[in-house]
């Protein structure tokens, strides 16, 4: 990995419509054109949830252009090859992938499903607001690292440490 290169990264949910959504929106500002961030998933629901909307414009985060889709667009000819790959629901780190061109770093950051959560709508807002702020402090870390110079081994380690962080749904970042 060189230090002038744009990464691809993926992050995984099985309706993609919250938590990935939140990662995708999140990680491309973040990133600042160092990364471009992708999410889909193993069962999309179709439609962004709304109270994901709007966590993050309310967060200030750009929302034009998120969809809920498919894992498999981004397994076909043509599509971008990624460099990492997070599942940030349990169960998708379970479910069986697709065949990623090029080998792409992969590691677990699960996260509650703000969208499970029942209540008031201010209830519901705190879950999705919870929710962006675990996966915001993921990214920051991801970001932090140095990707140019660090080994394929110890950025392993390093990605799921960070997937054992606050919040985390599985105990040290190990796929549940």
């Amino acid at each position: 990995m060189t230090a002038d290169r744009v990464y691809n990264v993926l992050f995984l949910c099985t309706g993609n419509s919250a938590r990935s959504i939140l990662a995708e929106s999140i990680l491309n500002a973040e990133g600042k054109g160092r990364f471009h961030a992708y999410s889909a998933g193993s069962h999309p629901k179709g439609e962004v949830h709304p109270l994901a909307l709007d966590t993050l414009r309310g967060l200030g985060y750009d929302t034009a252009g998120l969809n809920s889709k498919s894992w498999d667009v981004f397994a076909e000819p043509g599509e971008p090859q990624l460099d990492f790959i997070f599942t940030v629901c349990d169960k998708a780190a379970g479910e069986a992938c697709p065949v990623w061109i090029g080998h792409p770093m992969t590691a677990h950051w699960g996260v509650e499903d703000p969208a499970a959560v029942e209540g008031s709508l201010i209830e519901r807002g705190q879950a999705f607001s919870q929710a962006a702020r675990f996966l915001k402090n993921r990214i920051i870390a991801f970001i932090s690292l140095p990707l140019a110079s660090i080994d394929r081994l110890a950025l392993a380690t390093q990605l799921r440490g960070i997937g054992a962080m606050e919040g985390s749904t599985s105990p040290n970042g190990e796929v549940a």
